[in-house]
């Protein structure tokens, strides 16, 4: 069994995630302050309801921050999968917050159109100012995408297309102000309730997201079979099973089972693994903590370890062997004793000295001896005899 991490908590890229969200809520306190006060002004729903969905930013930023700086935090005692879940907790909020401001302001424009509110002509201040905010969030869109690609943060992902989900809300505001300024008046309340909608879009899509995040939901296929790929590329991996993934705030975790060739030490083994390791982070750069298990054979098709039935390890074997060989010389004087556990059997590898007088006995007919003094013995397997460089 070999485990590894490596969560990438950079104080840098926690402090570039702060600068870009303040970056952005400063715009969005500007935004909404102008937008709320020109839309009192010429009496526009759409461009209020677009206010109230900067100000709506506003909460959603300062979660951003709280978020991201206790959930970049390293593992602790307490936490040693490290803090991510905080932030998976916090886009959780962002998208409730974001499906209950869609409602809000899809149903007041709603009541609005109903009702027949008279809307006047908003000016082309009002106008100036929606193309404004959709040049503006348009880019902090951007900046914040690139900000969060590169520090691996899918909360602040979240943040950005939540910017750009300003960014299209500005663009229905501004078809609504321009038919408004044309006559057209119920062009601004039909946009105001468009602008609801996709509000809700994204608070929904985050919801799914986070969702699925909490309940451990695997990698999509494609990448679970390129892992597989990049694992038996490695010399010495004969197969990979029981492969298992799962997200925690951006961050991408494996356990896995690898299967090895049957005779190679435990460190061979585990360098093997090592090697997978190092191998697939270089590949999956999201992949931040990889757990495996070395396997002498393929046991994805057989029971549960708790339904097998156990078999005895050293010290209960050697007990075994002491009294069916303790009289005999190639047991008295051995070296070693190897142990492979294979098709639940123990197969037996002795290791004797080339000194070992053998009173003319040949080491055929030494295995056979020691073989015939254990065939109670229901878990033995393939018996093997070293002397020096022959092997029987």
């Amino acid at each position: 069994m070999g485990s590894f991490s490596a969560h990438r908590l950079s104080p840098a890229h926690t402090r570039e995630a702060h600068r870009v969200t303040l970056v952005g809520a400063i715009i969005d306190a500007a935004l909404g302050i102008a937008k709320v006060i020109t839309g009192i002004i010429v009496g526009s729903a759409a461009l209020i309801a677009d206010g109230i969905h900067s100000f709506s930013d506003l909460i959603t930023d300062a979660m951003v921050l709280v978020a991201t700086h206790f959930g970049r935090q390293a593992p602790d005692h307490n936490h040693p999968y490290g803090h991510g879940r905080i932030e998976t907790l916090a886009t959780l909020w962002l998208g409730s917050v974001l499906i209950f401001v869609a409602g809000g302001i899809a149903w007041a424009s709603l009541s609005r159109l109903m009702a027949g509110t008279p809307i006047p002509a908003p000016g082309q201040w009002a106008i100036l100012l929606s193309l404004i905010a959709l040049v503006l969030k348009e880019w902090i869109f951007h900046y914040t995408l690139r900000v969060a690609k590169r520090v691996r943060s899918r909360l602040l992902e979240a943040n950005a297309w939540h910017s750009r989900s300003d960014a299209l809300s500005s663009i229905v505001v501004l078809i609504g102000l321009v038919g408004a300024q044309f006559g057209i008046g119920w062009l601004d309340g039909v946009a105001a309730i468009i602008v609801g909608l996709l509000v809700g879009k994204i608070g929904w899509d985050l919801l799914w997201d986070a969702g699925h995040e909490l309940v451990d939901t695997a990698l999509p296929v494609e990448q679970q079979h390129r892992m597989q790929e990049t694992v038996t590329s490695v010399p010495g991996v004969e197969s990979v099973h029981e492969m298992r993934t799962r997200t925690i705030g951006g961050r991408v975790l494996l356990d896995m089972h690898l299967v090895v060739s049957p005779r190679i030490s435990v460190s061979e083994a585990h360098e093997v693994g090592n090697q997978a390791h190092r191998d697939l982070h270089d590949a999956f750069p999201r992949l931040t903590d990889v757990t495996f298990h070395i396997d002498p054979e393929d046991d994805s098709d057989v029971p549960d370890i708790e339904q097998r039935p156990g078999l005895p390890l050293r010290d209960d074997v050697e007990v075994a062997l002491e009294a069916r060989w303790g009289h005999l010389p190639a047991w008295q004087q051995r070296i070693d004793l190897g142990l492979h556990y294979l098709d639940d059997r123990i197969e037996l590898s002795l290791y004797i000295p080339d000194s070992l007088s053998t009173n003319g006995q040949s080491l055929d007919g030494m295995a056979d001896e020691l073989q015939e003094a254990a065939r109670d013995l229901g878990w033995l397997g393939q018996l093997r005899l070293w002397q020096g460089n022959s092997t029987y």
